[in-house]
């Protein structure tokens, strides 16, 4: 039986990264992948296939838009090879789960093929091809998450989909139904969109992407309109039925009254659940909440004192980069280390275009906590370089502390808003005000503009281009 320091379970960016640096620590590491491909949801079937087909339609929609205002004239008529954006959008996913390979390799990692279940706290079965045991001094679960559903809904996988078959259609779907209006249901109705299907979100909060500023949300809902998306808020979906190519949703909207949504695909996008299934883990003494996520403390560690658990299945955002923290966190606690993760800077994204980014508290949260606060919002449209290129939408907003002027969250949508928000991510880490980020030069022309822009406007409102 091989012995190891640490055993990981699960190879998502969470527990490959917890590996590479348990490996670069000095510590014998073993992980565990079910699936023949490491990656987890991440890379196989979440954050990086959905951008590749959200970078592929974009190409198509301003191939069909924006190319001859841009004086780029193509003869003929421009048509979408679905066969081949899926085709592509694999070849994205085989590079980059090729590249966790060699990762391991790299740092002497043992991968181990097959599901990981505790036989007790410090020895893991492993059923692959072969049933086999490992010995590990420590083990850090990283099982990550899965689609959720509703109770009444019935997933068939062909019709009713969730996001893992949405990145691989076989056609562009005449009319697409999202049943929920987050991150992910906007991201591939968006690109469903572009490709030319009518797409209908159906949303059971009073806005879409609810958990982000309310002002994003606002704004996002204007401008996915003028994209022609139909969206219904504050409807409680309450049956999801096919019939033959059709499926049929009613849901009842803010009055109570039943309405009815038919289209050919269907895609449920209501969140994720944590993933545990097969993991055992009662034999080794670890204890779930009752919402099903794995019970830690403040280092991530379980009811069990050797073994941790990081990203998806425990507590907080369920973020690829948020998870990959956790595991750098846990690898270097076992090193004897004290690292710490501020949650309150963990960035959130949504890919569509216009891109949505927030970093700290939201406007909402500070009128919650009672916190004094000044707001300074820059409008993207007011930029040289969204003018050259035609993006338009969006704006920045900082929101800074009315007495000591530190930056307490910024939000932000428009092009390129997914790179931009690590500039307030590092101000906020080193405490800055919003006059340390106004006195800041920023290049010019350059989108980022907009995020200086806003700094002045929250320091005595003296934005220089509005």
């Amino acid at each position: 039986m091989n012995s190891y320091d640490v055993a990981i379970i699960g190879s998502g960016p969470g527990g490959y990264v917890a590996a590479i640096r348990c490996a670069q620590l000095g510590m014998k590491t073993a992980i565990i992948e079910k699936y023949s491909t490491l990656g987890g949801t991440c890379l196989n079937v979440g954050c990086i296939p959905s951008k590749a087909l959200l970078d592929s339609s974009h190409h198509y929609e301003d191939a069909i838009k924006h190319f001859e205002e841009h004086g780029i004239d193509i003869p003929g008529e421009i048509k979408v090879n679905l066969k081949q954006m899926i085709a592509r959008k694999q070849s994205v996913v085989d590079q980059t789960t090729g590249g966790i390979d060699f990762l391991m390799k790299k740092n002497k990692i043992d991968v181990y093929t097959g599901v990981g279940s505790f036989k007790d706290a410090t020895h893991i079965t492993i059923k692959g091809e072969k049933s086999e045991e490992i010995e590990a001094k420590n083990t850090i679960i990283a099982t990550g998450s899965k689609p959720s559903s509703l109770p009444f809904i019935k997933l068939d996988k062909e019709r009713v989909i969730t996001s893992t078959e949405a990145l691989k259609l076989t056609e562009i779907p005449k009319h697409l139904i999202v049943i929920g209006g987050g991150v992910i249901g906007l991201e591939l109705g968006q690109v469903y969109k572009r490709l030319g299907a009518e797409v209908t979100v159906v949303e059971y909060m009073d806005r879409i992407i609810p958990t982000m500023d309310s002002g994003l949300s606002k704004e996002l809902n204007k401008v996915l309109k003028k994209q022609k998306f139909n969206i219904n808020v504050s409807h409680k979906v309450k049956s999801v039925e096919r019939k033959g190519d059709e499926v049929i949703v009613k849901a009842d909207n803010k009055k109570g009254v039943e309405v009815e949504f038919k289209g050919d695909y269907c895609l449920v996008s209501v969140g994720r659940r944590p993933f545990t299934d097969g993991l055992n883990a009662e034999a080794a003494g670890v204890k779930l909440t009752d919402r099903g996520q794995i019970e830690v403390n403040d280092h991530l560690q379980t009811s069990v004192k050797n073994i941790y658990a990081i990203g998806d299945v425990v507590k907080g955002a369920m973020l690829a980069h948020k998870a990959e923290e956790e595991g750098v966190l846990v690898a270097e606690t076992l090193a004897g280390q004290k690292p710490h993760i501020d949650y309150n800077l963990i960035p959130g994204v949504v890919y569509t275009w216009p891109e949505v980014a927030s970093v700290g508290k939201t406007e909402e949260q500070l009128q919650e906590e009672k916190v004094e606060y000044k707001s300074g919002q820059f409008p993207m449209r007011a930029l040289g370089r969204s003018r050259a290129s035609m993006d338009l939408d969006g704006f920045v907003k900082i929101l800074a502390d009315k007495k000591t002027d530190e930056i307490l969250g910024v939000h932000m949508i428009g092009a390129r808003a997914a790179d931009m928000i690590a500039e307030a991510v590092i101000a906020m880490e080193f405490r800055a005000s919003a006059e340390d980020v106004a006195r800041s030069s920023h290049a010019h022309p350059t989108f980022t503009e907009a995020i200086k822009e806003a700094a002045l406007a929250a320091t005595d409102d003296r934005a220089l281009h509005v």
